[in-house]
């Protein structure tokens, strides 16, 4: 058949409507948006006979890429993943999973109306600080708190609360990017700080903080290097003697944590971080951290510290542009009651749970998962277990390898990279890593139960190579 008989084979839009088919997807989808699919099938199907892919039409082929447009454009862009790549802390895939109290929150609060600024006791206005204030102040010993959408923002509110107009003296050595281009000196920048930078990339001295004090100063900064460590020949500042510092020149001293930690880590084997507990005692005026991150709430970025600091940053204009809302507020609040309860803790919030999960715990996830895997896809794959390591992510403990067992798995029907991207783009969305030609599984940051999706993905991915 010539060109100009296929093009003429091709179905009206009309024609494809009324097929029982196309007219069942208008019932359960918006009817231009099938309209427009059937549209786009049309009109693939054309470019495909003008450039010499097809040899026949038929309006069964073209209905079917109707139904598969259809599919691609009604499948929500913002969904689950199932994260096997072994990081925890994904932050391409939202970072921190929420635990269950406060997904009830959540819907809770988004369902209906909510007490976010309303004071029932006195039925006036009230103020959405108060449903973390009082629990941040107790895990951490703070005067105050307040909470913002991100570390981010936490970071220039800071900054332009306590040093616009003024100097801010920081370490070289903590001059940091982190992912999403966040520079310490563009945010600097942007609070109407003046940065003042002082001794070297691996070493600082107290007495250059000292050398760089003018009438202008107007902060000590301190900033954690979440994603990084200088190693070797260096030398720093501890906070506690930026605040002895501050104290004899009147001038506040601010540290940005970054992850955030409200526990001692270094008690389940992982690299000791600062908590905010401890730069609280060590007395700065005010410390930042992140929600989302080693804490395990939601995006969010958490100020603690001295009452007058705090009561100024609220009164800031910045204040109201960087707020949370109500069910960041909820799911925030929820995380942090968890922390009233170390055993609920561990077993509730995920981030927590799989940070903290045993090497033992790890290889016999592994094992049951390999076996299922086996059992599920026969000859058309090799499924082995090794030793290897999770990691923090979200720019938190760099430096930790945490010990876990993966399962790898060699195709036998199909690329290993094409499995990778059939799961990748299948339902659910699968995220795994490739090495040494192997698909890892890791089950470290599978949550409960993602095991049967896994299973069933790779033996429907496997057998659609080999059909």
């Amino acid at each position: 058949m010539d060109t100009n008989a296929l093009l003429r084979a091709l179905p009206k839009v009309d024609r494809l409507l009324e097929r029982e088919d196309v007219a069942a997807l208008a019932a359960v989808h918006p009817r231009p948006l099938v309209v427009e699919a059937v549209r786009e099938a049309i009109d693939a199907t054309r470019a495909d006979v003008l450039a010499g892919r097809l040899t026949t039409v038929s309006e069964d082929d073209v209905a079917a890429r109707a139904a598969v447009a259809v599919e691609r454009s009604s499948r929500r862009s913002l969904r689950r993943v199932i994260n096997a790549s072994g990081i925890v802390v994904h932050t391409n895939l939202g970072r921190s999973p929420l635990a269950s109290s406060a997904i009830d929150a959540v819907v809770d609060v988004a369902a209906g109306y909510s007490t976010l600024e309303y004071d029932v006791e006195s039925g006036e206005r009230g103020s959405r600080h108060v449903h973390v204030e009082s629990l941040l102040t107790r895990l951490t010993g703070a005067e105050a708190a307040m909470a913002v959408n991100n570390n981010a923002s936490a970071v220039l509110l800071g900054l332009a609360g306590l040093a616009r107009g003024k100097e801010a003296i920081v370490s070289r050595g903590q001059l940091v990017e982190i992912g999403g281009s966040f520079r310490i000196p563009d945010i600097m920048r942007e609070s109407g700080a003046t940065m003042v930078e002082v001794g070297t990339t691996n070493k600082t001295h107290l007495r250059d903080y000292e050398a760089a004090l003018t009438p202008r100063t107007g902060l000590l900064l301190k900033v954690h290097s979440s994603n990084f460590r200088v190693v070797g020949f260096t030398e720093g500042v501890s906070l506690a003697e930026l605040v002895e510092l501050g104290a004899q020149h009147g001038v506040p001293v601010f540290e940005d944590q970054g992850s955030g930690v409200l526990i001692d880590l270094a008690r389940f084997g992982m690299p000791g971080e600062p908590t905010m507990a401890q730069a609280v005692a060590a007395g700065a005026d005010l410390v930042s951290a992140s929600g989302d991150k080693l804490l395990g709430g939601p995006q969010a970025g958490i100020l603690v510290g001295k009452w007058h600091v705090i009561e100024k940053l609220k009164k800031h204009p910045l204040a109201r542009a960087v707020r949370l809302d109500k069910m960041t507020l909820a799911a925030l609040e929820m995380t942090l009651r968890l922390y009233l309860d170390e055993e609920r803790l561990f077993a509730e919030v995920p981030t927590l749970r799989m940070l903290t999960m045993s090497a033992e715990e790890s290889a016999a996830r592994a094992e049951k998962l390999a076996a299922a895997l086996r059992d599920a896809c026969g000859d058309a794959c090799d499924v082995r277990t090794s030793p290897d390591v999770s990691r923090a992510g979200g720019g938190a403990l760099p430096m930790a390898d945490i010990p876990t067992t993966v399962v790898s798995v060699a195709p036998r029907t199909v690329a290993v990279n094409e499995l990778e991207r059939r799961l990748r783009l299948g339902t659910p969305t699968i995220v795994a890593r490739i090495r040494d030609d192997r698909l890892q599984l890791d089950p470290r940051t599978l949550a409960p139960g993602d095991e049967p999706a896994i299973v069933a993905a790779i033996a429907r991915a496997l057998g659609e190579a080999s059909a």
